[in-house]
């Protein structure tokens, strides 16, 4: 698949997706550049914004398998990953796939089940496999989870230990829609659902064609440099305990190669990593009490690394250049 034929695939997904989900399109075009990415999401925002209407969205749109997950305080890992099971005609064991084994997994309320059960997403997010009982077990793909919480309802919630946060490729914010897009939402699902109107506009062999396309993106040393400093930057900062790993840079590149080729070219801008860094980069940062008292955010941090950091002039590939 070429970059062309993947800037054509995400504007059908986008299409899809925006009959359901209102005046979001900057999100969605995030969302599309994690899958690409193979990157997973936290969608954090407060409740009826319309996070698990998204993530149905996208899975409708693709045909994928679609697994919903509700997190909640007694749920156990082996709800979530699977488990051995007693064969009653043969007398062995046999494994039961659980709710994890689906190509787009979307956990609601992720913090508010315990940090135990919280863990099992922990190899299946980084190394798209599920171990019990010390057997090894390969998840689908694309394999992508989609995580949603509630920042304002915090009894009864566990928070998301720093490792659980670094393995999501982007945090995402809906938001309240304005009044026009209110007013659209209300008159499109009035009198009928649209979401259950949704019918696959690309296939998941789809999905994985353009996923192989993005890895083969070029991207430049300079721009792979810059991508480093500005990790650095984030940990040099004052106020800053835990600054973007070298996790989070390699999700920046991916992130980056993905955007680029869903505008349709084979090569990264130094644009393309600063349209997804505030995104990629936010969640991973741990403030300093001190900051927390005086108010400083991830965000101003992320902001002031972008600001000071020096971006490469020209990141194209050596043909492209020789073109002038």
């Amino acid at each position: 698949m070429t970059t062309a034929q993947v800037m054509a695939l995400t504007k059908d997904l986008t299409a899809s997706v925006g009959r359901v989900v209102v005046g979001k399109e900057a999100v969605v075009h995030l969302l599309l550049a994690a899958l690409l990415a193979e990157r997973h999401v936290l969608i954090e925002d407060v409740p009826g914004t319309g996070k698990t209407t998204l993530v149905k969205s996208l899975a409708r749109s693709l045909g994928a398998t679609f697994t919903r997950l509700q997190f909640t305080p007694d749920l156990l890992p082996t709800d979530v990953t699977g488990f051995y099971a007693l064969d009653p005609k043969t007398g062995d064991l046999r494994f039961r796939p659980g709710p994890l084994f689906s190509q787009i997994v979307l956990v609601d309320e992720i913090n508010r089940a315990s940090p135990k059960t919280q863990s099992s997403l922990l190899e299946a997010m980084e190394e798209r496999q599920v171990t019990v009982d010390g057997a090894t077990h390969a998840l689908p793909r694309p394999f992508l989870v989609l995580a949603t919480q509630n920042p304002v309802e915090y009894e009864g919630t566990f928070p998301l230990p720093e490792a659980q946060l670094d393995r999501f490729g982007l945090r995402l914010h809906l938001g309240y829609p304005t009044a026009d897009e209110e007013s659209m939402l209300l008159r499109r699902f009035i009198d009928a659902d649209p979401l259950a109107e949704l019918t696959p506009v690309a296939t998941v062999e789809d999905v994985l064609e353009a996923t192989a396309a993005v890895r083969a993106v070029y991207v430049d040393d300079a721009l792979r440099r810059y991508v480093v400093e500005l990790a650095a930057a984030t940990r040099r900062h004052p106020d800053v305990v835990l600054g973007a790993s070298p996790r989070c840079a390699l999700s920046l590149v991916a992130l980056g190669q993905a955007v680029a080729a869903m505008a349709g070219r084979d090569y990264v801008l130094p644009d393309d990593i600063k349209a997804v860094a505030p995104a990629a980069m936010t969640h991973r940062i741990l403030l300093t009490p001190a900051a927390r008292w005086r108010d400083q955010t991830p965000d101003a941090v992320v902001t002031g690394a972008l600001r000071q950091t020096s971006v490469p002039t020209d990141t194209r590939p050596a043909r492209s250049r020789a073109l002038g």
